[in-house]
């Protein structure tokens, strides 16, 4: 089964930069398909999850956490639309949260960031190590996401929910397996 490499904090702000696509070239040999510029990366080919979480250690220039998920948690996550309920607006942005790890605490769901008022992060579902939310685009988001970490006691990554349903269109178009 295919597993779905994402990088932590890598290519923002000017920090921690690399081209994904040199990455995935270097991978080639795993059968590394890139998506976007985030460090998120398809590998078709069987390796376990901790050869290739040391192999894409290796590879990288600097430090950085490395979460691997298997391909069936991505294809069951997009399975369920979490988002039906949600208003489809130009300033909201749907995303996922992948945690690293277990969670040492579960918060309940949903939940709103601020508490009261207007809500700029709303988290609507967790499903196993997937907290799926939406955002709007607002300054402030970027605290609020930094908040999850605490909240569920482990480093987690997001990505736009259009990243993650990209992810799942690979993994479908790869069902065969490759020779």
């Amino acid at each position: 089964m295919a597993l779905v490499v994402l990088l932590r904090g890598v290519n923002v702000g000017g920090h921690r930069t690399f081209r994904p696509t040199t990455l995935a070239e270097q991978l080639k040999h795993l059968g590394a398909i890139n998506i976007g510029a985030a460090g998120t990366f398809v590998v078709r080919h069987p390796v376990t999850p901790a050869q290739l979480r040391a192999e894409v250690a290796r590879k990288l220039p600097f430090d950085a956490e490395i979460v691997v998920c298997q391909g069936r948690e991505i294809r069951k996550l997009v399975s369920n639309d979490y988002f039906a309920d949600q208003p489809v607006r130009p300033d909201v942005v749907r995303f996922v949260s992948v945690l690293s790890r277990r969670p040492r605490i579960t918060p309940p769901t949903p939940m709103s960031f601020p508490s009261s008022g207007k809500w700029l992060l709303k988290i609507v579902a967790r499903q196993n190590r997937f907290v799926l939310g939406m955002y709007r685009r607002h300054m402030k988001v970027i605290s609020y996401l930094g908040e999850l970490d605490r909240l569920y006691g482990v480093p987690l990554t997001t990505r736009n929910w259009n990243t993650i349903t990209a992810v799942a269109r690979v993994l479908r178009n790869n069902e065969i397996p490759l020779e």
